[in-house]
């Protein structure tokens, strides 16, 4: 839970020619259609959407530190600048997936399914007006975890 909630993860998408990513607090982990899965949340006006959308695989990158980096790669738009030059983390591309050379560990995830939250779903009312006060809902993700990365 602190992994995701507190310490954040980058989620990215793309491959060497062109990829994004983007911070995030929101997720989990778990067994879902007998396969080990991650849930990842995406807003449809975030850049890394489109990446999202578009690939079949994505990662999520855990780190020991790099707050300001990840402060930074998640009010920053990817469109805008290259945000991670800024923050100087270090690209790794793999078989088509990127990740980044300073995370402490790495998921590996390719697509399984990806659904619109929508407002009839939710039972709590609070829940609704606490988190989505504009009705800016994210798009959910399920990925299968293909590989875990972590540093040496």
């Amino acid at each position: 839970f602190s992994a995701i909630g507190d310490r954040w993860m980058l989620i990215t998408a793309g491959t060497e020619e062109k990829c994004n990513t983007m911070t995030a607090s929101w997720g989990g982990l778990g067994v879902l259609w007998n396969k080990p899965v991650v849930t990842a949340y995406i807003r449809p006006q975030r850049y890394t959407k489109q990446f999202m959308d578009r690939e079949e695989l994505y990662t999520l990158c855990f780190f020991d530190g790099h707050r300001e980096a990840l402060t930074y790669l998640g009010t920053h738009s990817g469109r805008d600048e290259d945000k991670v030059a800024k923050v100087g983390l270090t690209p790794v591309f793999g078989d088509g997936y990127t990740y980044f050379a300073e995370a402490s560990l790495v998921l590996v995830c390719r697509k399984l399914y990806r659904a619109p939250v929508l407002e009839e779903g939710f039972v709590d009312k609070a829940v609704l007006e606490d988190c989505y006060p504009q009705r800016d809902f994210h798009d959910l993700y399920v990925g299968e975890i293909t590989k875990v990365l972590k540093a040496e």
